[in-house]
């Protein structure tokens, strides 16, 4: 059975199998979440960065690689849309999390944790990111038993888990 929970905490703390990167498409590190997990997980995770991914990844796409230092077996890396540069399609947010559960599958991940892709540094509007999260999270068809979204407030945690809620009750 598949339990969707909110974390008020460090996604780079997180003890699940594979922790989700809000990444650069460069894969290269960078600020936000992606800083944040690259700094964490140590060097080697930026050289396996350029050596898997020379070209990085589009937007929407999902790829992986270990995790390094982090409590977690796999980093899934996954650019979200730059809503401030102007990608303002849903789909590519959507497809964030979607690629990143297939990879999670691939994987034979059970535990994730996601941080609010795209709605930090890439300005996506907060409120219609946390529907979106819930909304691919909650109708996923994956093998995925734990999935956490991981945020640093105590208000977004409070109103992601009335989302949940809601989304739980239709």
């Amino acid at each position: 059975m598949m339990v969707i929970s909110v974390v008020n905490g460090d996604i780079t703390r997180q003890k699940v199998d594979a922790v989700v990167n809000a990444a650069s498409p460069q894969m290269r590190g960078g600020g936000g979440v992606d800083g944040a997990i690259h700094r964490a997980a140590g060097p080697e995770l930026l050289r396996e960065c350029i050596e898997r991914f020379p070209h990085g990844l589009a937007t929407g796409e999902a790829g992986w690689t270990q995790a390094y230092r982090l409590d977690a077996r796999y980093i899934i890396h996954t650019p979200g849309p730059n809503y401030g540069a102007g990608q303002t399609d849903p789909q590519l947010l959507r497809s964030s999390y979607g690629n990143s559960l297939k990879v999670a599958d691939d994987l034979g991940v059970k535990s994730i944790a996601f941080p609010l892709i795209s709605a930090g540094i890439y300005r996506w509007p907060l409120e219609d990111a946390m529907r979106i999260a819930v909304d691919v999270l909650t109708h996923a068809d994956t093998r995925v038993e734990d999935m956490r979204i991981v945020v640093l407030s105590d208000d977004y945690a409070s109103r992601l888990r009335l989302l949940i809620s809601q989304a739980s009750q239709s």
